[in-house]
């Protein structure tokens, strides 16, 4: 790929380089079910119609038949079932995440990432947040038809995030009559409750027809509390009491007669945090005493471990023919998208925010400023996620005969609008804080209020954060009015825009002796805009919640791009087929300049039953609005501190760290300033991240190789086995606190150093890290894909379908810690898994079926979380010269299973479980793609459901 400043921006058409092959494969088994004329026939990868154009393509193709065969109920589930699909993008697990792309529900090919596979809606763009993130949960199931999915690079054919491959929703056109269905389901603990209904009807005359598709689904959240991994803490049932948080809904204070401003200074004694007797009195300090492990936190007793969310939409195709060639056709989806989180109440501390207990508060045990930690149990932090799609693509195509030969033709729009609201609660207004903690007074009626008996604030409740959760009083959080008046509602907007205009011109040139060239040439003018507007509260920093600005930006783009379909040989010898396909694509961004990219294909079919393919494809991936005009947020990170004694490459007590005012003996500090144990260690303050204005795009190079195999004395078996490698270049990272640490004290980078803020006491309070083209990765692996359909026999047609995916390479480039250069690999790491695999077996007899599944994942390997016995067993294994200790954990295996009959009265009805066993993972205690001591991908417990569809 080639990346030019946009002064030198150049009207040129270059051919570039493209098309065709290797993972999974399409058998011509496949390409029956497609339900579609072979002779006009465009499949996802190309744009050439023609009837060998899908056995040329890397595709895997689910048909509706399959879809009805799992027990999902969205198109997300169903594609992260695929053996080639990587760790879940913000996963339901992670219940922790925040942002506008929380919520959502996206597809990640080969685990490069979810902005780096590109979703399309019958060949047009699904739309994105301002992130890049497009999300599936708007496509209703009732809608689909089948799923294509390429996997390999097509940058040169659909443009930006085609680097890993490009998932196309096909959805149902010319529908006759109507199909009602219910689906209903739940864990085996009775909660994650499912009930989705769906209605399609359809009406199709001489020229034309109209589908209509309408949804509801509502799958409700599952909480920490009411799983074996979750309920006791960060370390599943190895938890104990002292791994909670210190910062508990007992609430706890410093005293200030004897620890001063209560943070410990060089070798000072630790600051003491003492909580209230049961039955005591919060006023007196005698009735306190120094908080215990015992009395700590336990977060996930308050959180979700899986979302909820709920679904409306409508989804509408009309189609007309105005001649036997020229038509019309449209697509119209409405879709409302509620999901709901829920996290632990927040951990208050008042030195974070420099708001004590003022010492004239009706509720100060000492009569001086107090300094106190709470957390805020009773009103844990939730958010409300609405996201509204609104999207109307029409098409006008047809073909013509010239000269002898067919061109077919199509001019096409595409508008998508999504409109986000967050609504958050549980985070405190620093503005009601303020004045809830200072003067206050009880008034005649027992209730705690704002300033004097003679002055008081109207409206305002005073807080006693030294009262446990759950024990009455004047000040109480369980106050209903002193939480409306500490906890408001925030809401967040935003709107993303996707507008695109593209024409299309296929057919053949001339006929050459192996047989017509083909040809492809279209012009796209798209437009992409974006805006995420925080609540004034998150904005201004005025609440306890992750600080966040305004983003906001647009960008524009003008493509071209030209395909050869070339036969070089056939019905030879040796050759009954030698093809090859050249694309090219030019892009013209708006923001930082133009870009070229090609693809190189060859289709070889030495035999009859044998073909051979392979592809070389250049790729790119766009900054998106987000990455480009994105404000700050704010989070609070993991990292190693340099400059404390007991992290490895420790470089405490240098000049670099001494001069920056850190003691030699310093230990770095975690959550409530507690000295951390083990790293990286999570910050007891938020840092800043940003976007940046001046980002390239991400490039790519992908290479395949691949060999299909038909026996011809083994009617329906068809084997595939494809090589793929990917390798990309200027990857949109953030750049990391470790990295920005390491160039600051290790390497001696004084530039690096600026915006490092640290406290009196060594810990870093300030930082801020942005976007940069600072990445590079490269993976390579095998697919193996195996389907057999054996003869019918008595007992019934029994087909079997293997699919396999081996990683052999997932390498990352990073730094050492003395801030070199190096590569580490990463596969068998939590969800970059050696090898995925999925059996399936169907048996049909009659009005009867059943569909077997297994999903096999390869054993996992996280870094330890301690060296101690039982925690580590790879406790000496070094990486690039360095100390990288690892905890390996075994295989896991999920079975699913689905009956299935047909009634007479032209119904289905089918019942299933997956993970039919209940088969629990190993705990991963690095919370892999969760927040929990378990991987997001996992089954959490056995799913039944019974699925009820009435034909009319």
């Amino acid at each position: 790929m080639k990346v030019r400043n946009s002064a030198v921006r150049l009207g040129l058409l270059p051919a570039g380089i493209a098309i065709a092959l290797t993972p999974a494969f399409a058998s011509a088994q496949d390409a029956a079910a497609g339900a579609t004329t072979l002779d006009r026939l465009e499949v996802t990868g190309s744009r050439i119609r023609g009837a060998n154009m899908e056995t040329q393509q890397p595709i895997l193709t689910l048909s509706r038949e399959n879809l009805e065969k799992q027990g999902f109920t969205s198109v997300a589930d169903v594609l992260q079932n695929m053996t080639s699909a990587g760790s879940p993008a913000i996963s339901r697990s992670e219940a922790l995440a925040s942002g506008e792309n929380v919520g959502g529900y996206y597809i990640d090919i080969r685990n490069l990432g979810a902005t780096r596979t590109l979703v399309l809606m019958n060949g047009k763009r699904l739309g994105a947040t301002s992130g890049g993130y497009q999300d599936l949960s708007q496509i209703p199931m009732s809608a689909i038809e089948r799923i294509e999915v390429l996997k390999d690079g097509a940058s040169a054919i659909y443009g930006s995030d085609a680097i890993a491959g490009v998932v196309n929703v096909i959805t149902r056109k010319r529908f006759d009559g109507a199909e009602a269905q219910v689906y209903l389901g739940q864990y085996g603990e009775g909660d994650g409750e499912t009930n989705q209904y769906s209605f399609t009807m359809g009406s199709e005359g001489e020229r034309g027809g109209i589908t209509l598709s309408a949804e509801y689904s509502k799958q409700d959240p599952v909480m920490a509390k009411d799983r074996w991994f979750s309920k006791d803490g960060a370390k599943g049932p190895n938890s104990t009491t002292a791994d909670w948080s210190a910062l508990s809904q007992n609430g706890s204070w410093c005293d200030p007669r004897v620890f001063n401003d209560c943070i410990k200074q060089g070798n000072e004694p630790s600051p003491i945090w003492q909580t209230l007797n049961p039955g005591g009195d919060p006023t007196n300090p005698n009735d306190y005493h120094q908080i215990t492990a015992a009395e700590y936190a336990n977060s996930n007793q308050q959180m979700m471990l899986q979302t909820g969310i709920e679904r409306k939409s409508v989804y509408v195709n009309a189609n007309y023919d105005f001649t036997d060639s020229i038509s019309f056709n449209a697509d119209i989806l409405y879709n409302e998208r509620t999901t709901d989180q829920q996290i632990a109440g927040y951990p208050y501390q008042s030195q974070a925010f420099g708001t004590p207990l003022a010492g004239n508060s009706a509720f100060n045990p000492v009569g001086q400023d107090v300094e106190f930690r709470r957390r805020l149990w009773e009103v844990p932090r939730t958010t409300e996620s609405k996201l509204k799609t609104l999207r109307f693509a029409p098409t006008v195509s047809g073909f013509f005969e010239f000269a002898g030969k067919s061109f077919d033709w199509n001019v096409g729009a595409l508008f998508n609008r999504n409109e986000s609201t967050k609504t958050n609660h549980g985070d405190m207004s620093l503005i009601a804080a303020r004045q809830a903690l200072g003067q206050s007074y009880i008034d005649a009626n027992g209730v705690a209020r704002c300033g004097t008996a003679a002055s008081p604030i109207e409206g305002c409740y005073a807080w006693n954060p030294l009262l446990p959760a759950g024990v009455a009083g004047p000040g109480s959080l369980d106050n209903k009015d002193l939480q409306n008046f500490l906890f408001p509602s925030f809401t967040t907007t935003g709107v993303t825009k996707t507008t695109s205009f593209t024409a299309d011109l296929s057919g053949s040139i001339v006929t050459l002796p192996a047989g017509d060239l083909g040809f492809a040439i279209g012009v796209e003018h798209r437009e992409e805009e974006g805006r995420f507007v925080p609540d004034a509260f998150m904005q201004s920093g005025e609440y306890t919640g992750l600080a966040q600005t305004t983003t906001n930006g647009k960008y524009d783009l003008d493509e071209v791009y030209l395909e050869l379909n070339i036969p070089v040989l056939a019905d030879m010898a040796f050759a009954k087929e030698l093809t090859v396909n050249v694309a090219g694509r030019y892009s013209d961004y708006s923001n930082f300049g133009d870009t070229v990219n090609g693809k190189f294909g060859i289709t070889w079919r030495p035999l009859d039953e044998l073909l051979v393919r392979g592809t070389y494809a250049e790729g790119f991936r766009a900054p998106s609005v987000d990455n480009l005009y994105g404000g700050t947020g704010s989070s609070f990170e993991k990292y190693t501190d340099p400059c404390s004694v007991g992290v490895p490459g420790s470089i405490a007590g240098s000049a670099a760290c001494t001069n920056a005012g850190v003691a030699p003996n310093y230990v770095q500090l975690g959550q409530g300033l507690e000295p951390c144990t083990t790293w990286p260690c999570a910050t007891p303050d938020q840092f800043i991240s940003g976007s940046n204005p001046n980002l390239l795009p991400e490039t790519s190079k992908s290479k395949t190789i691949g060999l299909v195999w038909s026996p011809r004395w083994v009617q329906g078996l068809d084997i595939s086995l494809d090589w793929f490698n990917y390798q990309i270049k200027d990857m949109i990272i953030s750049d990391s606190v470790d990295r920005i640490l390491r160039d600051c004290y290790v390497l001696g980078n004084a530039a690096r150093c600026e915006g490092i803020v640290r406290a009196d006491d060594g810990h870093i309070t300030q930082l801020f890290y942005g976007l940069a083209n600072l990445g590079q990765m490269e993976t390579e692996g095998y697919d193996l894909g195996v389907k057999y359909r054996l003869p019918e026999l008595a007992i019934g047609q029994i087909s079997l379908d293997w699919q396999t995916t081996y990683t052999a390479k997932y390498d990352e480039q990073g730094q050492n810690s003395a801030g070199e250069t190096i590569t580490s690999g990463y596969v068998g790491s939590p969800g970059i898994f050696r090898v995925r695999s999925n059996l399936g077996v169907n048996w049909e007899k009659g009005d009867w079926g059943v569909n077997y599944t297994a999903r096999y994942y390869s054993g996992m390997k996280e870094d330890c979380i301690s060296t101690a016995d039982g925690w580590c067993d790879l406790a000496d294994r070094y990486q690039n010269g360095e100390w990288a200790p690892l905890r390996s954990t075994g295989s896991n295996t999920f079975h699913d299973l689905q009956v299935s009959y047909k009634a007479p009265w032209d119904a289905t009805i089918a019942v299933g479980a997956n993970n039919l066993f209940n088969h629990r993972g190993a705990l991963q205690y690095s919370a892999p793609n969760s927040d929990y001591a378990y991987y997001g991908g996992f089954d959490i417990g056995r799913y039944v459901y019974l699925k009820y569809t009435q034909r009319f």
